[in-house]
């Protein structure tokens, strides 16, 4: 890859000599300085009518009829959380191999996190020991559809109907892949990395309308803002206040600064999504005889990451990609070793025979064909 210094956004990307793992998306820019610039000589910039559309359109164009934008995908999480009913004493099935932010709400709200061990053909949670791991205190099933490889919504339904627990999806890194949103709740990501990014914000979507008007209220300190926007913004008239709060809520809301970003990446996402796919074919056809690394199972995904396994040292060969300008890591660890969990650990069989071959090859909008081969080559000479 040759160096730059300066001129194009093509030009920064490369000026460090490597082809970096992560990147912003090729989102257009005119677009979103167009759309701020609408927002930001209005009198909206908090959550006001760029929030109510971007939810609709996002809804439209990925098929859900109850989106809640919020902050942060790990906003969108807690919600849903709550929403489930999870409390003080009660545990949640999530995978040992996932962002922490899956279970850091888990933490907040009293309930405990149980790990579940991995497929080593997917590195996503495996379902069979996610139903050994069932209790009566489980409140909430996790999948995580980690890199964009889509969790199997048929087992994981069964188990749903079977012990009559919700399904919290955490799709933060899967938008665009197919079998999305099967769960009672889906939790998307759209935090400056992912497919479709707004600087950092989430989108908690519900399937049914008692929750989406509960998650309304929880994303603002249990604020009705129809019935408040009803009264003129009026707190307080001759007859006393205009609105209640009943519980304690959150300030998760998103707002039109953010949201404008997102109506403008809506435009762009789709060639997002096919281009990365197009990369990862890629990846998939020059890797499928290579002798170092070993590919994960294919099937749906959004390809936010592009995970192999290695088969010698994975740190020296992380080392030589390096040497040779191809940025790699691990983008995630298991989470059972992180103090807040425990830091103990678990007897995870999956896990524990992957622990140190997955690693995660560039993927991302400013990745070229002609990148991915020469990292192909590189491999393969390996």
């Amino acid at each position: 890859m040759k160096c730059q210094t300066q001129g194009s956004r093509r030009d920064r990307f490369e000026e460090a000599c490597v082809i970096p793992l992560f990147y912003p998306p090729k989102q257009n820019v005119k677009e979103m300085i167009a759309e701020l610039r609408d927002t930001l000589t209005s009198r909206w910039w908090g959550q006001g009518p760029k929030v109510d559309k971007f939810e609709k359109e996002f809804g439209r164009r990925f098929g859900h009829k109850y989106c809640v934008f919020v902050n942060s995908g790990t906003a969108a999480l807690h919600l849903a959380y709550y929403l489930a009913g999870v409390g003080p004493g009660d545990e949640a099935i999530v995978p040992v191999l996932t962002c922490t932010a899956t279970s850091h709400p888990l933490l907040l709200l009293g309930a405990k996190p149980v790990f579940a061990d991995i497929r080593p053909d997917t590195l996503t949670m495996d379902p069979d020991d996610a139903e050994r791991k069932i209790t009566d205190k489980t409140k909430a099933i996790v999948p995580v559809h980690l890199g964009g490889q889509v969790e199997d919504d048929a087992k994981f339904r069964r188990l749903s109907k079977k012990y009559g627990i919700p399904i919290v999806e955490d799709a933060a890194q899967a938008l665009g892949a197919g079998k999305i949103g099967y769960g009672e709740y889906t939790c998307y990501s759209f935090q400056a990395i992912k497919h479709l990014t707004t600087g950092d914000g989430g989108m908690l979507v519900v399937k049914k309308a008692s929750d989406y008007a509960k998650a309304k209220r929880l994303r603002w300190f249990d604020i009705d803002r129809e019935a408040k926007a009803n009264r003129k913004w009026q707190a307080w008239d001759r007859r006393g206040i205009t609105f209640d709060q009943e519980v304690p809520g959150y300030k998760y809301h998103g707002n039109d600064i953010a949201a404008s970003i997102g109506l403008a990446a809506l435009k762009t996402i789709r060639k997002t999504i096919a281009h990365r796919g197009k990369l990862a074919a890629e990846y998939r056809k020059l890797l499928s005889d290579c002798q170092a690394v070993e590919l994960l199972k294919d099937g749906d995904s959004a390809h936010w990451l592009f995970m192999v396994k290695v088969k010698a040292s994975r740190d020296d060969f992380a080392e030589y990609l390096l040497k040779h300008g191809v940025e790699t890591n691990v983008a995630h660890i298991r989470n059972d070793i992180f103090r807040v969990f425990g830091g103990k650990r678990l007897d995870l069989p999956g896990m524990n025979v992957v622990e140190f071959q997955y690693l995660c090859l560039p993927l991302n909008d400013w990745v070229r064909i002609k990148d991915v081969r020469r990292i192909c080559k590189l491999l393969n000479s390996a």
